[in-house]
């Protein structure tokens, strides 16, 4: 199972977490985010990655000229929109991205995959009006249990308590994770890294 640990702000945990079995990290550029990182720390962070690591930057509805001074400065592997972009300007940067939905009953996943048809996978999150992610509550995963032609990747409300189950029920590509396997907002738990990666992978 592919895993990604979300909303790093240490150089020190991040590095300590990638050293772990884990495919992507990622980086938090939505100050209203209590993960949020500034582009020098940014820096920082993805200088210490070991190689292989997939290096994402999360986006929320943010200025075209944001994005593009983020890019100029750190070497970011894939783009995660996790607002309301239209799909032209997530793939206007020639860059691999992830399209989240947040997911509720009203959500069609499978037209959703039709209009973000260039992005590399779609990542269903829970929905909440008031905040974009890192919520640490999980939606119905019934609703994820769809037929697209693009990669699903999992999020909303997993630890190592929810991830075997919500992986038996969905079979997505990926986990995505942040808040549960933190010890505080922007802070990684690395035991609790390594429960989380024992327990997808049963």
């Amino acid at each position: 199972m592919r895993i990604k640990v979300c909303g790093f702000t240490s150089v020190d945990n991040a590095n300590q977490a990638t050293m772990l079995d884990i495919d992507a990290i990622g980086l938090v550029f939505y100050d209203k985010s209590p993960r949020y990182v500034n582009i020098v720390t940014a820096i920082d962070i993805v200088n210490v990655l070991p190689p292989f690591v997939n290096r994402v930057g999360l986006f929320v509805n943010s200025d075209s000229n944001f994005i593009d001074k983020v890019l100029c400065k750190v070497p970011l592997d894939t783009l995660q929109f996790h607002g309301d972009e239209p799909a032209h300007e997530c793939a206007q940067y020639a860059i691999p991205f992830i399209k989240a939905l947040h997911m509720n009953v009203q959500t069609n996943v499978k037209k959703m995959a039709d209009e973000y048809h260039q992005a590399s996978g779609l990542l269903l999150d829970v929905f909440n009006k008031d905040i974009y992610g890192g919520t640490g509550e999980n939606f119905d995963w019934r609703l994820a249990q769809v037929d697209i032609n693009l990669p699903i990747i999992l999020a909303g409300g997993l630890n190592s308590n929810t991830v075997a189950n919500a992986i038996n029920q969905v079979h997505p590509y990926g986990v995505d994770v942040s808040s549960g396997v933190e010890s505080e907002k922007g802070i990684k738990d690395i035991n609790k890294i390594k429960q989380f990666i024992q327990k997808a992978n049963l």
